[in-house]
């Protein structure tokens, strides 16, 4: 998208609040979650830090670097054309300073053509906000549970549910409204909480396992499909379960090519006879002529 376009993007997502029309985003690693989000007309796509996890295997999101995400988002970007493709930016690429903060957001919008960014927590982190917002990115804040916040191998915690705990969220969400953000993702807070708060903002809110009165929902690929295994959080409704049918459709091609069942002739592609011929007769000289 041009810049005309990200703002466009944006200022579609605030008429659809106004309207009360509900946002989906998603999170896509690849050009085939790409083009499935693509055409399933959904409203906004993270390429999340959560690959950390669900693609490359780390313990947390903590060790997905800046190159290795950007990869994963210029693959989105292939397969994508009508969403808003929204970014992480990763732990430590952006908490230093401003000038990190913007160097590193604009890395993600130049090389692989990301509509916005996302930052996560607030304080010091609404500064960046502003800073990445000042030249003319579109930021997306995001509160209550914060994963890049979790040491690798901790467990995932709700947030804000006790009172200091909840007015801090509260106070992180209008600081970051205040610093230009155009949307707040709400992860793992309480529903009557959340309530609470969105209902005060004026922009939207998109919220993961966080109730229904925020504005949308977002949730992990690979979690609404069923491809994360039988354990997932307690916010994730999974929609279809493809990870035994995948294993499935894998071991009966082991068991094919080991009984020596596939490939079959229909499988393979034919040689004119008669280049066949010629073929066979110049391999014989070949051969001659290799063992002299």
């Amino acid at each position: 998208m041009t810049a005309d376009d990200q703002v466009r993007g944006v200022a579609r997502l605030a008429q659809l609040k106004r309207d009360g029309t509900p946002i989906v985003m998603v999170t896509a690693y690849d050009i085939v979650s790409a083009r499935v989000a693509e055409a399933a007309e959904v409203d906004i796509v993270l390429v999340g830090d959560s690959a950390a996890n669900v693609v490359l295997g780390y313990d947390s999101t903590r060790q997905v670097s800046v190159d290795e995400l950007l990869v994963l988002a210029r693959a989105v970007r292939r397969g994508l054309r009508t969403p808003l493709l929204v970014c992480d930016l990763p732990f430590g690429s952006y908490e230093l300073s401003d000038e990190q903060a913007v160097a590193t957001a604009r890395r993600f919008v130049v090389e692989a053509g990301c509509d916005a960014v996302k930052l996560e927590g607030g304080g010091a982190i609404a500064d960046r906000a502003r800073a990445i917002g000042g030249t003319g990115i579109p930021v997306m804040a995001h509160v209550g549970l914060l994963p890049q916040y979790v040491d690798p191998g901790n467990a995932f915690h709700v947030k804000g549910r006790d009172a200091d705990e909840a007015l801090a969220i509260a106070r992180a969400a209008f600081e970051l409204e205040r610093a230009g953000c155009f949307a707040i993702v709400f992860e793992a807070v309480p529903q009557p909480i959340t309530a609470a708060i969105v209902a005060k903002l004026r922009i939207p809110t998109i919220g993961i396992g966080a109730g229904g009165a925020t504005d949308g929902q977002v949730l992990v690929f690979h979690d609404l499909v069923g491809l994360s295994g039988p354990r997932h959080p307690r916010f994730v409704r999974q929609y279809a379960a493809l990870f035994e049918p995948m294993v499935a459709s894998v071991r009966a091609y082991a068991s094919d090519v080991r009984s020596r069942s596939f490939p079959a002739q229909a499988h393979t592609y034919a040689v004119p006879p008669d280049q066949l011929e010629v073929f066979r007769a110049r391999f014989d000289q070949l051969m001659v002529s290799q063992d002299n």
